[in-house]
């Protein structure tokens, strides 16, 4: 003989299968398709055994100078004093989300002192009495089953989240360093070329003597002197714009400090650094698990995903019980509590045996009709995954793009240098024939004049492609990750199998 079940069972199992029947429960959705790697080979992009940049990449510069400012930078920059706000609030969101789940406990205790009504359902007189008093302490306690992961998607989520914060943390600092490096060499250059501008005036100076000479004396005409002056008053001005580009490049590094310019450290003139720069061979393999905006927009695909597990959960039934035990009195009369006598008002039995209570209520929320409010809510979901999935293939794209457009960019400055290092060489060599044939008394001192403000002017063209090249430099380090790297098995996703390159992993910092 087959036994029936038992009817609380029999009515879950209809109230299941009605919710079920009336619902269109969407399909859990499959991981979507991330690129694994970076399209710099279609860019044609130069690759070498350069390496990658170290975490203190700036410190590859030897620059004490610069050391002082990115150590500043860290401590003071208002950018990424922001940047850690967003990550302590994300971890804050984590901890909320886990308060949220599991088992909540409550305590509470109260007295009442009432006075029933001698007109109401049931009269003081029926009772014998008008006051009575009613203490309750007890306990109670709850619990949510997540049978189906709508309290672990969110919490999974919300770590995903924090994850993507802690990324663009390091991609705030990076833009901060490279900003830093990038106002300094600029301060670098502008006093380089300033020293050589003011060296151009004292050569342009003589040469306008000279012409004034000549021309007192009738062996040249007025017009010489005139484009004498002319041109010492361009290279006036070019030592002025110079200058003041150096004041202004100081001001600059000090709001990327966050402090007054005149608390900026002591600065002084220096050679500009080599540049070593390059491609690391294996960039279009390892540039995403090395640039912190990538890793960030692949957390937000994570977390993401994991919101629309947590909208297609709220399809499902909510089941939860609560418990309840605890002690309750109730009597009549005046209590000693408020100033009453007599054992009858007395509230001391509330902490006999026979005073206690206990209570255990299971519950289920169904959602049978909602208004379409559920469909709506996984969609929401849906759309701002698909969202997220198109700004992580952007930012891939945009990387790659950005990679090579550097990388092609130091190359050219780079053969750019070296034919202006021939010219310096040349017009050195013109200046020493020049110089030799005045001192000879061969030739006067305009034609030494001449070469030596042309060679100054080719150095000028020097330090200026060095400036640009160190520019560029900075920002293929920038476009590299400036040193982030997410070590495959360092951290992995709650939620996710790894990812063939950036194992789903975070750096913290």
């Amino acid at each position: 003989m087959k036994l029936a079940p038992p009817p609380g069972r029999r009515l879950l199992a209809i109230a299941l299968a009605a919710v079920l029947a009336g619902c269109a429960i969407p399909a859990k959705l499959d991981r979507p398709a991330l690129r694994d790697d970076v399209p710099l080979a279609g860019l044609d992009a130069p690759a070498n055994a350069a390496g990658w940049p170290d975490a203190a990449w700036w410190r590859a510069y030897g620059d004490p100078q610069l050391d002082t400012l990115v150590e500043l930078a860290m401590k003071r920059s208002p950018d990424l004093a922001q940047a850690h706000t967003r990550v302590r609030n994300a971890e804050q969101t984590v901890r909320l989300a886990a308060a949220q789940a599991g088992l909540s406990i409550n305590g509470s205790a109260q007295v009442t002192r009432q006075r029933l009504s001698e007109h109401g359902l049931m009269p003081a007189q029926l009772l014998g009495f008008t006051w009575y008093n009613q203490a309750d302490l007890g306990v109670q306690f709850q619990y949510d089953f997540d049978w189906w992961g709508k309290k672990r998607a969110a919490i999974e989520a919300a770590l995903d989240q924090a994850h993507a914060a802690e990324a663009q943390r390091s991609a705030a600092a990076l833009t901060i360093q490279n900003a830093v490096a990038d106002t300094y060499f600029g301060w670098l250059a502008d006093r380089a070329r300033l020293a050589l501008a003011r060296q151009a005036v004292a050569t342009q100076e003589r040469l306008e003597r000279t012409a004034e000479l000549r021309v007192r004396q009738g062996v040249d005409l007025a017009d010489t002197a005139r484009q004498a002056q002319a041109q010492l008053a361009a290279t006036r001005q070019l030592a002025v714009t110079l200058d003041s580009s150096a004041q202004i490049r100081k001001v600059a590094l000090a709001a990327l400090l966050g402090i007054a310019p005149a608390e900026l450290p002591p600065l002084a003139p220096r050679p500009l650094p080599a540049v070593n720069g390059g491609l690391p061979a294996d960039a279009k393999l390892d540039l995403i698990a090395r640039r912190p905006d990538i890793v960030a927009s692949r957390w937000q695909v994570e977390a993401a995903l994991r919101q629309t597990d947590e909208a297609r959960a709220q399809f499902f039934p909510d089941v939860s019980i609560t418990a309840m035990a605890g002690l309750s009195s109730t009597n009549q009369g005046m209590p000693a509590l408020f100033g009453g006598g007599g054992s009858s008002g007395s509230l001391g039995n509330l902490f006999s045996p026979s005073s206690r209570v206990f209570g255990l209520t299971p519950a289920l929320h169904l959602p049978i009709f909602e208004g379409g409010r559920l469909q709506a809510n996984y969609g929401v979901s849906r759309a701002q995954l698909d969202a997220a999935v198109a700004a992580y293939d952007s930012t891939v794209v945009g990387a790659a793009r950005e990679v090579a457009t550097q990388a092609l960019g130091a190359e050219q400055l780079a053969a750019r240098r070296r034919e202006q290092a021939a010219q310096v060489a040349a017009n050195e060599r013109l200046q020493a024939s020049a110089q030799a044939r005045a001192r000879q008394g061969v030739r006067d001192v305009r034609e030494s004049l001449a070469a030596t403000a042309q060679l100054l002017q080719q150095q000028d063209g020097d330090v200026s492609l060095h400036a640009q090249a160190l520019s560029t430099d900075l920002a293929l380090i920038k476009a590299l990750g400036g040193g982030y790297h997410l070590p495959p098995a360092a951290y992995t996703s709650s939620t996710a199998a790894p990812h063939p390159n950036t194992g789903d992993a975070h750096e913290r910092h």
